[in-house]
């Protein structure tokens, strides 16, 4: 897959971040639960990649048994970021808890690239690259100004 595709299907799932945020804090008012509403949306998202999977894939869980306990956790991280940001988002504002979670983003990608941590490739955390997470935290928090 090429650089630009790449770029713009990752694009593309940026843009959905405050979209489901959105979404997903509005039905969890609307539900009165927000635990309610992420078990809907995960039930959604696991019906609709379960057919992906039968429509473009071979079944490939018999190796499943020996992957890594570790692995599993990326299933957590995404009900806890799904969980928070459906109960959050309604009174903090999307865009404060997008921001955050933004900002999560960038210190979390600069850890796990520098020591190539869960099979990532290396890219070392250089000056230049700091200032560039640096100047791109500023921008986020900028656009969060009143």
């Amino acid at each position: 897959m090429s650089y630009s595709t790449s770029a713009l299907i990752m694009l593309a799932a940026g843009l959905g971040i405050p979209v489901l945020a959105a979404l997903n804090a509005a039905l969890g008012q609307f539900l009165g639960s927000p635990v309610a509403a992420v078990t809907v949306l995960l039930c959604v998202a696991c019906s609709a990649i379960f057919i992906i999977l039968l429509t473009t894939s071979s079944l490939s869980f018999a190796r499943l048994a020996e992957a890594p306990r570790h692995l599993f956790l990326a299933g957590l991280l995404v009900t806890f970021y799904i969980l928070s940001i459906t109960a959050i988002a309604p009174h903090f504002g999307v865009g404060n808890a997008v921001f955050f979670v933004l900002l999560g983003q960038l210190i979390s990608a600069a850890v796990v690239d520098h020591f190539a941590l869960f099979g990532a490739s290396g890219s070392p955390l250089s000056l230049t690259r700091s200032l560039g997470l640096g100047v791109m935290a500023l921008g986020v928090w900028i656009t969060q100004q009143a």
